[in-house]
């Protein structure tokens, strides 16, 4: 009986949503938009989004500084708690000298890219945004208003298409009020869909990657890369080291790539996913992928702090030979 009565109520809400609920025919657009300007400078939404985030993040911080206390407790005591998890699990990788040494940057990286990947994934980003018309065929009947001297506009909840027929010139928002021909350029979109603000973290990572390996082991730490001392003595497998001191040095900088690229993939992969099935199947099976999204948001994010983490180990593991060195090594 119990199982009878969910599946009519699935049915209900995908009848509902797919009648009531269905939105136009999104438009799949890689490249950010952009949604204001400020002086010479051309805002995209995922520019804007970024300074949303870094907002809400240094507000959260001030809320939750003014609340510490030696027994933290609401607001301030869930923050020390994430961040306080956080940094025994890094220290369990890596011991306590190194954990402290490695934090602030794994740290940095895991909350910002979990929070922006967040952010891209709030209900109706997709809807409320700056029109554009005149690009493509896709209409409908808009709510539009202006803020601060943006035009921005939203689609309504079972917008009402309109029909352009074949040799009709399309309906402009500003020919014939609401009506409205072209795309919706959204004011918050995922920050990971603009493949710049990951390749940005993955320098920002190969930077402290190679900083912490050179000053924990000087000039030694390029021995790996050139690494001609057998060659130079006149052992021919010498060339073997050299040859492996390439494909390390080469690997430094593929590291880049694959960083930049396994994020903007998943999350661009993801707000496509979440796009299509907003309008194929409203309400019912894209709570689905929404919940699916926000593991792969927290994996990816998770994954891109972690696998900085490791190499930053690799670079400095010959540093130190004592017995914290030694765990840290055996993690």
């Amino acid at each position: 009986m119990r199982g009878a009565l969910i599946g009519v109520l699935a049915l209900a809400a995908l009848a509902v949503g797919m009648l009531v609920l269905t939105p136009p025919p999104p438009a799949i657009i890689v490249a950010p938009e952009t949604v204001f300007h400020v002086g010479p400078l051309d805002v995209t939404n995922t520019m804007f989004t970024s300074w949303v985030v870094l907002v809400l993040m240094a507000v959260g911080a001030l809320v939750a500084a003014r609340g510490f206390s030696l027994v933290p407790s609401g607001f301030s005591g869930g923050v020390e708690a994430v961040v306080g998890g956080f940094y025994n699990m890094v220290v369990g990788v890596v011991g306590e000298s190194q954990g402290r040494r490695f934090f602030w940057v794994v740290s940095t990286i895991f909350f910002w890219v979990l929070l922006n990947n967040y952010v891209g994934l709030l209900p109706g980003n997709l809807y409320v945004g700056v029109p554009e018309p005149g690009h493509g065929e896709t209409q409908a009947v808009l709510e539009q208003a202006s803020i601060l001297g943006v035009d921005l506009a939203y689609i309504p909840l079972g917008a009402d298409s309109v029909d352009v027929g074949a040799g009709e010139e399309p309906i402009t928002a500003e020919k014939d009020g609401d009506a409205f021909s072209g795309i919706i350029a959204p004011v918050l979109r995922s920050v990971m869909t603009d493949v710049n603000a990951p390749l940005a973290i993955a320098i920002f990572s190969f930077i402290f990657v190679e900083y912490w390996g050179i000053s924990a082991l000087g000039p030694r730490y390029f021995g790996k890369f050139f690494n001609f001392s057998r060659l130079l003595r006149g052992n021919p497998m010498g060339l073997i080291d050299v040859f492996v001191g390439v494909l390390e040095l080469i690997s430094e900088f593929i590291r880049v790539v694959s960083f930049t690229f396994r994020l903007f993939g998943n999350i661009f992969a993801g707000e496509v996913l979440i796009v299509m099935m907003s309008f194929l199947v409203p309400l019912l099976l894209v709570t689905v992928f929404y919940g699916l999204e926000l593991g792969v948001g927290l994996m990816q994010a998770f994954g891109f702090a972690m696998l900085t983490l490791v190499f930053a180990q690799m670079a400095v593991a010959h540093h130190g030979d004592g017995e914290e060195g030694h765990e840290a090594a055996a993690h």
